[in-house]
């Protein structure tokens, strides 16, 4: 079985990509425990530097990658160029952590207690097609420095970054079996990881449906998770913030990458005595995002990822959708879909549910209490921005605000020094930060008697 891969901005074919099956999985599985138990046996700062070697290689081919990443899944090149970038720089901030997985010696009678930080095994990293490398590195790079082997599944519509890490981290010296990249789909290797007892731990990025299954599948061998799931987050603009700033780059935390991502702060909630005049400057900030060609250096919004997708992203606009306005997109072929700003009742689908594409839904809002339940009315708590000049009402809002990345004056979300990770069915565990590789282990507990 295999995919066919298809640039979202031409609808030009780029290429066939093989799926494999179960037993090719379990084949990958047995040769990453193998693997591991070699990796888990090499000295902390020789894992550190084979590490920063993968970093280098990442690096040398950051142009490769990003134009890989334009053409399979339509970023904008700078965008792409970027995410290369990053995951050059999680590779060398994980790096750092072998030498740093320190236990504690614990005061007790009659002996020494020490603390050891234990590597799990095999690691499957299930991730999405929204940013395929770069979600993928914030599995892989804590879980190897953790002494730990992993076998990644990139999400089928985008493997080809993944695969080209796969062969860099081959050329950067990375054992055969311990990093490996395996395409196929969903119901097949991410089930297998699932269900394979050497898989210590799964890591998922994508719907919360889907990671409702992963997480009720891990459960029957009490199987570690991580999962970062979907967001329906919350720009909410107070009467006393700096309502040009906060218009002009509100068009950004939604619109980027097209709207297909989770910290889309796809609710913008304004305060009603500034409503007209936001929307007022926020209009003119939304025809002025750039649409276009993701090849050219000066295009800020890219297509949708599939047509498959844009017609997911229609469905949301019916006819009782009220569309207050629209920027631009290119016509012709390709996933195009031009940011919207719509202005629907608060419960309402389009106002609730994660639409994934470059909509947002603008709500008014009259004091801090009822911006605060307002917020909080989701299912979801990944990520959100608060727009005050007040540092008072800054503090009680981030605090009372139910998400697990929020930002103050900014769109802010994602900082690999940083913990990631959401509130309430936006997932469970928290990924990057000084920690992530704590995340990748167990503690075990050693008590040595004196006498």
């Amino acid at each position: 079985m295999s995919t066919t891969l298809v640039n979202p901005a031409t609808e030009a074919v780029i290429q066939e990509i093989e799926h494999l099956d179960v037993e090719g999985t379990d084949r990958a599985i047995t040769a990453a425990v193998r693997a591991q138990r070699e990796w888990a046996a090499v000295a902390p700062a020789d894992r550190a530097r084979v590490l920063r070697r993968f970093a280098d290689a990442v690096d040398a081919d950051i142009e490769n990658l990003a134009q890989l990443e334009t053409a399979n899944s339509g970023h904008p090149i700078t965008q792409s160029r970027w995410e290369a970038g990053h995951v050059r720089d999680v590779l060398e901030y994980s790096s750092g952590a072998p030498e740093r997985l320190i236990g504690q010696q614990i005061p007790v009678a009659g002996g020494m207690n020490v603390t050891f930080h234990e590597p799990l095994g095999v690691v499957g990293v299930i991730t999405p097609w929204n940013f395929p490398m770069t979600i993928a590195s914030w599995g892989f790079a804590p879980a190897l420095a953790a002494g730990n082997a992993v076998v990644l599944k990139p999400a089928e519509w985008t493997p080809l970054t993944s695969l080209r890490l796969g062969e860099l981290a081959l050329e950067a010296g990375l054992p055969e079996g311990l990093f490996q990249v395996l395409a196929g789909r969903g119901s097949v290797v991410g089930e297998r990881f699932v269900s394979h007892p050497d898989v210590r731990k799964l890591v998922f990025t994508g719907s919360t449906a889907v990671g409702k299954r992963i997480m009720a599948g891990a459960a029957d061998q009490v199987k570690r998770v991580t999962l970062e799931l979907g967001g329906k987050s919350a720009n909410i603009v107070f009467d006393d913030a700096d309502i040009e700033r906060a218009a002009a780059t509100a068009p950004y935390s939604v619109f980027d990458n097209a709207g297909q991502d989770c910290c889309a702060r796809s609710r913008l909630l304004v305060q009603r005595s500034v409503y007209d005049r936001f929307m007022e400057q926020f209009e003119q900030a939304v025809k002025n995002v750039v649409v276009g060609d993701p090849t050219d250096d000066a295009t800020e919004v890219g297509p949708l990822v599939t047509l498959a997708h844009r017609d997911s992203v229609a469905s949301f606009l019916t006819p009782d959708v009220p569309v207050a306005f629209q920027g631009s997109a290119p016509s012709g072929p390709g996933a195009w879909f031009a940011p919207t700003v719509v202005t629907p009742e608060r419960g309402s689908r389009i106002a609730t549910e994660e639409v994934f594409g470059p909509v947002v839904s603008v709500l008014p809002f009259e004091d801090e209490a009822d911006a605060i339940q307002l917020a909080n009315s989701s299912e979801y708590g990944l990520s959100g921005s608060i727009w005050t000049r007040d540092l008072g009402r800054g503090i009680r809002v981030a605090r009372g605000v139910e998400g697990g990345n929020l930002s103050v004056n900014s769109h802010s979300s994602v900082r690999y020094t940083t913990p990631f990770g959401g509130f309430k069915q936006s997932g469970l565990g928290r990924e990057l930060g000084p920690d992530a590789a704590e995340h990748f282990t167990e503690t075990k507990n050693v008590f040595f008697a004196s006498e």
